[in-house]
């Protein structure tokens, strides 16, 4: 393998959690440096008479957007997104995901730089097919889903960074801008083996900066076509969130430690049919032709997905409550939260938890849609 492929192969294993096989990570390796391929600089597509005149208008957004996460959020000034590649397909890479039975516990992968994290990537969705069906054979539950993006921490910014992809160029302006500030937030900070703090911090990022980007800076016709888009999700994230605490009791209950194992199924299988005609009655009074977004999740939903989707979610409220405490000041925040990645496992997750970070009363809150309910990942 030549010096060029090995980088790659590095920063392929970074970025998707690494390999176990010769096989994995020779698709890691191949995988993004197909991608890295397909990436052009973003001045060469708009002057390519080829390209759409509607890609031209997404990727001069896209580099507003990119030198406002700079000015205004703090975030790195390198060259990522500064390229756009267009991928032929619907997502850059597909995850796998597995847990028990009876836990949301996710089954986790190993590696000597990224730690251990509870996902597998594959760049071509029939062997992560393949993978998830390998690991139901063994009893797990398991899901494959697509996601539209993924960071390679920085690594690859000497080569050209991450450029934008065709699989989420064409979102709105709202969830545009909190994609770009989601990925670069994790080349602010990534602390190995722990994905439920990278995520949240990104996250949280995605969101503040998101806000304060239809506040200041997009149309009144985007910030309407993203309130709706976005309160529709914050409902879908309640009802999962609700789901998620019923299924953590069910696995705690007495009857799990007495290994009751069929009362567990039970109730069990009580809680999903619930999950499932709650998000009937929700989406009966949706209309449009998002109505039926969440379909999908809700017919995979399973631990696995319940699991993958927690670790976005869990403790996006402490670092929110972080930045609040911190007055706002995106210097100030980042560097409280090295801090605390600086700390064991469990004591900057308890710092997180709900009261552990106390926001100043007198601010006003941040600047999020006043709608309650992403495509986001996985999937909600």
């Amino acid at each position: 393998m030549s010096r060029w492929r090995a980088v790659f192969a590095a920063t392929a294993v970074l970025a998707l959690g690494g390999c176990a096989d010769l096989g994995y990570y020779w698709q890691s390796a191949s995988g993004h440096l197909a991608l890295m391929r397909a990436a052009r600089p973003v001045p060469e597509w708009l002057h390519d008479p080829k390209a759409s005149e509607a890609l031209k208008a997404k990727l001069e957004l896209a580099q507003r957007i990119r030198r406002f996460a700079v000015a205004e959020l703090g975030l790195p000034d390198n060259p990522s997104y500064k390229a756009y590649a267009d991928l032929h397909r619907p997502a850059a890479i597909w995850n796998v995901v597995a847990a028990p039975a009876h836990s949301l516990t996710l089954k986790t992968w190993c590696f000597p730089v990224a730690g251990c994290v509870g996902y597998r990537g594959y760049y071509d969705e029939a062997a992560a097919r393949a993978e998830a069906a390998a690991l139901s054979a063994q009893g797990l539950e398991t899901v494959a889903y697509p996601v539209p993006a993924y960071s390679t921490l920085g690594w690859m910014n000497w080569a050209g960074g991450d450029p934008l992809l065709s699989t989420f160029i064409g979102y709105p302006e709202g969830e545009l801008a909190r994609i770009v500030f989601h990925e670069l937030a994790h080349q602010v900070l990534y602390v190995a083996g722990d994905t439920t703090f990278n995520e949240s911090f990104a996250t949280a990022v995605e969101r503040i900066g998101g806000a304060r980007w239809l506040q200041t800076q997009a149309s009144e016709t985007a910030r309407l076509e993203y309130a709706q888009f976005d309160g529709r999700r914050q409902q879908f994230r309640a009802l999962t969130a609700r789901t998620r605490q019923v299924l953590k009791d069910i696995y705690a209950s007495k009857e799990a430690q007495a290994q009751d194992w069929a009362a567990v199924d039970a109730q069990k299988k009580a809680a999903m049919e619930d999950f499932r005609q709650r998000y009937a009655a929700m989406r009966a009074a949706w209309s449009g032709p998002r109505q039926g977004a969440y379909d999908g999740w809700v017919a995979r939903a399973n631990n696995a997905l319940f699991g993958a989707q927690a670790a976005y979610d869990e403790l996006v409220p402490g670092f929110e409550a972080l930045f609040e405490r911190e007055g706002r000041d995106w210097p100030r925040f980042y560097a409280a939260v090295k801090r605390l990645a600086a700390l064991p496992k469990d004591e900057r997750m308890a710092a997180l938890r709900p009261g552990a970070v106390a926001a100043p009363a007198a601010r006003e809150p941040i600047e999020e849609p006043q709608h309650p309910s992403r495509q986001g990942v996985p999937g909600a």
